[in-house]
């Protein structure tokens, strides 16, 4: 039973490892599985591809007992898989008589849709067309394919018309139908190289194409186009869809048969779809009266102008050909009075008087001059700790399972449960955790190109508690961050700018933890010089004992006195100090002094006050540098938007312990997609600090569209402390995000704060008018979010809001596109305001000569009754 040399595989010596592999018995084989599945995890950093990984994936199909031994050898992010090394898979499959391969193909498609690997895609489909297996129906493989339709990787192919490539692909009458049922599928259906007679829609013309010729069947194409819009998409995903549809033109009696998809969508679908279903209704000459005037009802209330204008028209035509129910049809236009654009109220009206009935009045509710919101609900408690390290294995697989690093309370807890279990249940937490750790090491592993990335530490911290022994790597990589901590949070020394104080003192958490836990005491590392094992048995002083981050005083003074001379680690007891409740507290104090230890006597001093100074703020707006002194580049402004507002303070005073927190702000929204969610409960005292670091993820939600940037903004609000003016301004461009789910965490946390009494409507309002004016964010996003949160009962701080945005808005050269149905929204809630409200510049815009719609709704909210206008010259 002789392994063969690994130094083979590591030369690339493929022909030579075939051979080796050859020679071995069944007990060798089984020993040289073994042997590349340790080698693999042993390199999981290094990246193996070529004749390396060629005669590494010869040595495992020669040696793996099944698909499933195999792929967890391949599977792995370090193994460049590609069509090189599936011709030699293919070959060393055929010479061993393995039948697994198909099973292989399906496992390592299995894949989330996101990862965008062409090459492992290439290497996944030789090992199909090989085995003349059907393809694998995952989203992967679905959405890679369609990339390559669009993009060959290979490069022969790129100058063939995709039709022509299409009509001989061995996919095509397998995956074609699944285009419609992956999510985001509909995307790729634009393709970005533009190089190809039909540009982007080269892919949709050769769909259509093969409708026309018979190659593709038609009908199932329109069902899975009129399938997909029902069930909804991504609006980028739509679009392609809606391509399609258009290019297949579906004649009066296809549109007729799909009748019933297309009077849903007209609805409430969005406002394109909504938009090619009204029109492919209308070519349909003999549909019901009453299958039309059902949708309408919604159609005409519909805040998308184009299509409400055009339902109109349809309405209109469709009451002079059915005279007989004219009644019926002027009673839906008669809905339309009410709606906000005053041109379609106008035109409505006219069109229901005209059939036979005029619109119902216009209901005026009574507002109350306050804002009728509840105090928000205290924090709820923290959940209990982690006793059993069973419990401690289900709580990190639902951690990874589900979207890690969105949520501090179950990091903490995990955190904590690892600390407590880790001297007292060492063995069976190492039994319990071990495994579940294992299943997600390599997607969970670090990721370079992001600087605030928490992967590797804290999978490598979990390894470590399950007993593996850290790589020199990691410990290297847990010294430095402490060593950095250090130097730039306590010694004030210059560090990446990128990374905000908490985020950095978060790090450096996980780092602390980590040196201590492979041995049963605790180094000497970072200045330690105890034992581990009173810390450990009672968690970790800093756990909060509320949901929102806070630490109870006397819960920490309790776990003080149960560390009785012991000194706790620095950084656990620094993170513990910014959460407990800021001082005075006298009796806390003196309870603290009498444990007569040097941690004690640190928390007695932040009980009486001496804790972070009260923030100096600073406002202002950065725009992008791209070019520096000497031709270098501004690395920290080249990638903004035009326009950025920024908020930052000064540096507390030197020697300050802690107050280095108060600087370091940084303007680039390079935060990643979630890790700004975490730092309310690092600092649930002090609000205004973390909005103020979060602020640029929020902005970027609004001038940089990015998914998630304003989700922080509803954990400011639950927080405590001085808002400062980074929360409002947040609000500001949280109301103007690209993304739904991100204005209505705007509109959370503007109810949540007024009814705090901490909103400050009039700085958001300028900053959003300002911003609008700039260009730098849409004006338009915001109406909806600020009439929904006027309908929530903040109708009053809307009034605040928009009395603050419109001067500057009216006052610009070009009104930003949006101003009047800001100014028609401040009409209908400007009886909320407690007294007079001055916009500047309203009633000079009002007097103008001509009836656009700005001159309009100037003239209609400057004679609104019960208002309290008041205007002043510009």
């Amino acid at each position: 039973m002789n392994v063969i040399d690994l130094e083979l595989i590591r030369r690339g010596r493929v022909a030579a490892v075939a051979e080796a592999v050859d020679a071995l018995d069944d007990a060798g084989r089984a020993a040289l599985a073994r042997e590349l599945l340790a080698h693999v995890r042993r390199h999981s950093d290094n990246h193996c591809s070529g004749d390396e990984l060629a005669a590494l994936a010869v040595a495992t199909i020669g040696s793996a007992p099944s698909a499933a031994a195999a792929a967890r050898i391949l599977d792995r992010p370090s193994m460049g898989l590609d069509r090189h090394t599936a011709q030699a898979v293919i070959g060393a499959a055929r010479a061993r008589g393995a039948g697994w391969l198909p099973e292989l193909a399906a496992r390592l498609a299995d894949r989330r849709a996101t990862d965008f690997d062409r090459h492992r895609w290439e290497f996944v489909a030789a090992l199909v067309i090989a085995t003349g297996s059907a393809p694998p129906a995952t989203d992967w493989f679905v959405l890679r394919w369609m990339d390559d339709l669009g993009f060959p990787g290979e490069e022969r192919l790129r100058s063939r018309p995709i039709a022509e490539r299409l009509r001989r692909d061995p996919f095509l009458d397998a995956l074609a139908p699944l285009v419609f049922t992956v999510d985001g599928a509909g995307e790729k259906l634009t393709v970005w190289d533009t190089g190809r007679p039909g540009g982007k829609r080269a892919l949709i013309l050769a769909l259509a194409e093969l409708a026309a010729e018979g190659r593709l069947d038609r009908a199932a194409l329109l069902r899975g186009c009129t399938g997909r819009l029902v069930r909804g998409d991504r609006p980028a995903a739509l679009r392609g869809i809606l391509g399609l549809l258009a290019e297949l033109a579906p004649t009066p009696a296809e549109a007729a048969a799909h009748a019933g998809d297309l009077l849903r969508l007209l609805a409430d679908g969005p406002a394109p779809v909504a938009a090619a279903a009204q029109k492919l209704l209308r070519t349909v000459a003999d549909l019901d009266v009453n299958a039309v005037l059902e949708p309408s009802r919604a159609v005409v209330q519909r805040p998308d102008k184009g299509l409400v204008r055009a339902q109109l028209g349809w309405l209109d035509a469709l009451a002079r050909r059915h005279p007989g129910r004219a009644a019926d049809v002027a009673a839906v236009l008669a809905l339309a009075a009410e709606h906000p654009a005053v041109e379609l109220r106008e035109r409505a009206a006219a069109l229901a008087t005209e059939h036979g009935a005029a619109p119902a009045p216009p209901v005026v509710a009574a507002v109350s001059l306050d804002d009728a919101l509840p105090a928000p609900a205290p924090p709820a408690p923290a959940p209990p700790p982690i006793g059993d390290p069973d419990e401690l294995a289900e709580e990190i697989a639902a951690f990874y399972s589900g979207r890690p690093f969105t949520a501090l309370p179950p990091l903490e807890r995990i955190l904590d449960g690892v600390v407590r279990l880790h001297a007292s249940d060492r063995e069976r937490m190492r039994r319990a955790v071990r495994p579940v750790v294992e299943r997600h090491r390599d997607g969970m592993g670090q990721h370079q190109w992001d600087a605030h990335c928490l992967c590797g530490a804290f999978t490598g911290l979990l390894l470590t508690a399950a007993g593996v022994e850290p790589g020199r790597r990691l410990r290297e990589g847990w010294a430095a961050e402490l060593t950095k901590a250090h130097r730039v949070l306590r010694l004030r020394e210059p560090a990446d700018r990128r990374i905000p104080p908490p985020h950095r003192l978060l790090r450096a958490r996980l780092a602390e933890i980590a040196v201590h836990l492979p041995a049963d005491g605790l180094s000497a590392a970072d200045g330690v010089s105890t034992t581990a094992g009173l810390l450990s048995a009672g968690g970790l002083l800093s756990a909060p004992t509320s949901a929102g981050g806070a630490l109870d005083t006397a819960a920490l003074l309790e776990r003080l006195a149960a560390l009785g001379a012991a000194r706790p680690w620095p950084w656990d007891l620094a993170q513990a100090l910014l959460r407990v409740p800021p001082g005075p507290d006298e009796p806390a104090a003196a309870r603290a002094e009498r444990l007569a230890t040097p941690a004690a006597g640190r928390v007695a001093a932040r009980l009486r006050g001496d804790g972070l100074a009260a923030p100096r703020w600073r406002v202002a707006t950065v725009s992008p540098r791209p070019g520096g002194p000497a031709g270098h580049h501004d690395h920290e402004h080249e990638h903004l938007p035009p326009v950025r507002v920024q908020v930052s303070t000064d540096p507390g005073p030197d020697g300050a312990e802690d107050h280095a927190l108060l600087g370091w702000m940084h303007p680039k929204a390079d935060h990643g997609t979630s890790w700004h969610l975490l730092w309310p409960g690092l600092l649930p005292w002090h609000r205004g600090l973390t909005a103020a670091f979060a602020l640029p993820g929020v902005a970027a939600a609004a001038d940089m569209d990015v998914r998630g940037g304003a989700a922080v903004l509803p954990l400011l609000a639950e927080a405590a402390g001085d808002p400062g003016p980074a929360t409002a301004i947040g609000v500001a461009y949280g109301l103007a995000a690209r993304h739904e789910p991100d204005r209505v965490a705007a509109v959370d946390a503007l109810l949540l704060l007024a009814g705090q009494g901490a909103f400050d409507a009039e700085l958001a309002g300028e900053h959003l008018g300002a911003l609008a004016v700039a260009g730098a964010v849409p004006l338009g996003r915001t109406v909806q979010p600020l009439r929904d949160a006027a309908a929530a009962g903040a109708p009053r701080s809307v009034v605040r809001v928009l009395a603050a945005a419109l001067p500057a808005l009216l006052a610009a050269p070009s009104a930003p596109r949006g101003t009047p149905d800001l100014l028609t929204l401040a009409a209908q809630t400007a009886a909320a305001a407690p007294g007079p409200v001055r916009i500047e510049g309203l009633v000079e815009v009002a007097a103008r000569r001509g009836s656009t719609r700005l001159i309009t709704e100037a003239r209609r909210l400057a004679a609104t009754p019960g208002a309290g206008i008041e205007s002043a010259a510009p």
